[in-house]
């Protein structure tokens, strides 16, 4: 896989895919840049990167590493009291990035994400995420449903995402105490409806402004920093 991006690059060079980092590529300016002395790096212009990875939005910089390793579903769920973002078909990998780089931020145990109808972690992923997919675990599931009856066999509380009042609760109302899984829907169509049935508790978030929703991974953020402050009452 080809990444790009300083934050992408530097993350992977000392995240889990380190020993994978086949070599790097970077311009004069950025080669000289401390967080490369211990890489192998080949100088070369930046529209000779932008050649290499296919993007002129490299920032200088691009590398050439093994395949992503995605985790284990039943590793994120042996973990004490996890905390586990779910994407049902989010197909985006912008708002897959921006999620990834949340999720990490404030420390979740992992992602969960479908093997085939959702966007995968790739270059474009890694960027948006600023590299937080090489230290956050993302495992792929087949049945996002069977995940989800998984986790609460194990104690897990799954709370689902929605723009619909009805039925749900104000995200900042839950404990979010022990097992927490946040599951949230794809774009434009949200959760599906079997999916939604498997949740314990659907949350929403208040909308004030004239707009009827926030995007998933603006979405994600606020309710993962609530469960955040919940959590360590902070």
């Amino acid at each position: 896989m080809m990444i790009y991006g300083r934050n992408p690059v530097a993350e992977a060079l000392r995240g889990r895919r380190a020993r994978t980092v086949e070599l790097v590529w970077a311009t004069e300016r950025v080669a000289k840049q401390p967080w490369l002395a211990d890489a192998s790096v080949c100088v070369r212009s930046a529209q000779q990167i932008a050649e290499l990875c296919g993007t002129s939005s490299h920032q200088g910089v691009c590398a050439k590493v093994g395949a992503y390793p995605y985790a284990e579903q039943g590793r994120l769920l042996a973990e004490r009291d996890p905390l586990i973002v779910v994407l049902d078909e989010v197909q985006d990998p912008q708002n897959l990035g921006s999620i990834c780089r949340s999720a990490e931020a404030v420390g979740a145990t992992g992602l969960v994400i479908h093997e085939r109808r959702a966007a995968q972690v790739s270059p474009a992923v890694c960027k948006a995420s600023a590299g937080a997919v090489e230290h956050l675990r993302i495992a792929r599931v087949r049945n996002i449903a069977d995940f989800l009856h998984a986790a609460k066999a194990v104690g897990c509380w799954c709370y689902g995402a929605t723009v619909e009042r009805e039925g749900a609760v104000h995200y900042a109302e839950p404990d979010y105490a022990g097992g927490v899984v946040l599951v949230l829907g794809g774009e434009g169509s949200g959760l599906r409806n079997r999916v939604a049935g498997c949740c314990d508790q659907l949350v929403y978030l208040p909308m004030r402004g004239r707009i009827q929703s926030l995007g998933v991974s603006a979405a994600a953020a606020a309710i993962l920093y609530a469960i955040l402050q919940v959590r360590c009452g902070t």
